[in-house]
């Protein structure tokens, strides 16, 4: 197994296993008390097993939702993140499968309807990537899977969740900086990144008449799995250290954007997309 020049482990595989990192991600700022602001909500969260996802629903556990996990196949991943929530008392259900598929998307939201009754909060979170710096690199079959998994599942999600969700309820949609200011060697992903973009936009203006709000987060370089499970060692050498910050960012500075989002603090914000990115980029 290859490693970067901090000693990264480089997995083959993605969207990658936290459990295998060397450097592992902090998903829980020390110190970190819930106020009750999800409490009695039901959501669910795509790509839940570790880094961005995990952080999440710590936070919504701690903040009182009830929750339904959705990864890939990272059973291992999944499972501690299941321990992490149940421990702050939240029950938590887990649901493995490809969410680019329309039949598993509706198997999931069946499953939670199932199990809890209803959705309060759905959080697309789930996404790939493939570094090429020319698009000739670029074939059908990998073009087609990075839009698949990441807007096709975002569009089959929400359309299979919304019959459930009512007024209150909330969408928040992960994106990235790269949806914003592009990258040449992520152009299917920037493509990708760039519609949840406009997606969001589209689908806040569509329900805004039922009192649902969809709203939008844009990471930086944030230390995930995803990370060691697309570069090289050599493209991790300082990842994030070129940041007005100079550090990569941590998956709970994230998932405090989706818990604003998620929850009655941000009532009047519809449409809007936060960015959580160190200032590297500032619009």
């Amino acid at each position: 197994m290859k490693h970067s020049p901090d000693n990264e482990p480089i997995q083959s595989n993605q969207p990658g296993q936290e459990w295998q990192m060397q450097r592992k991600p902090q998903y829980l700022r020390e110190g970190y008390k819930g106020s009750g602001k999800l409490e009695g909500k039901v959501a669910i969260i795509t790509g839940g097993d570790s880094g961005i996802g995990r952080a999440i629903a710590v936070h919504f556990a701690l903040e009182g939702a009830d929750l339904a996990l959705a990864y890939l196949n990272e059973e291992k991943d999944a499972v501690q993140t299941r321990r992490l929530v149940e421990k702050e008392g939240a029950k938590c259900m887990l649901f493995s499968g490809d969410l680019g598929d329309s039949q598993t998307c509706r198997q999931l939201v069946d499953k939670v309807i199932d199990e809890y009754g209803c959705i309060d909060v759905l959080i697309n979170n789930v996404g790939e990537q493939h570094p090429h710096q020319d698009i000739s690199e670029i074939d059908d079959q990998q073009l087609e899977k990075t839009f698949r998994t990441n807007i096709f599942s975002y569009y089959r999600m929400i359309r299979a969740a919304l019959p459930h969700m009512q007024q209150g309820a909330t969408i928040v949609n992960t994106s990235s900086i790269i949806g914003n200011r592009g990258a040449d060697f992520l152009i299917d992903y920037a493509g990708t990144k760039g519609a949840i973009e406009a997606l969001t936009k589209s689908m806040a203006q569509s329900v805004a008449d039922k009192g649902i709000r969809v709203n939008c987060v844009a990471p930086g370089p944030i230390w995930t799995p995803l990370i060691p499970a697309t570069f090289t060692a050599e493209m991790l050498e300082g990842f994030g250290k070129d940041t007005p910050l100079g550090r990569v960012g941590e998956p709970w500075e994230v998932a405090t954007c989706h818990l604003f989002l998620a929850c009655a603090d941000s009532a009047y914000l519809p449409g809007q997309t936060l960015h959580p990115n160190g200032g590297d980029y500032m619009g």
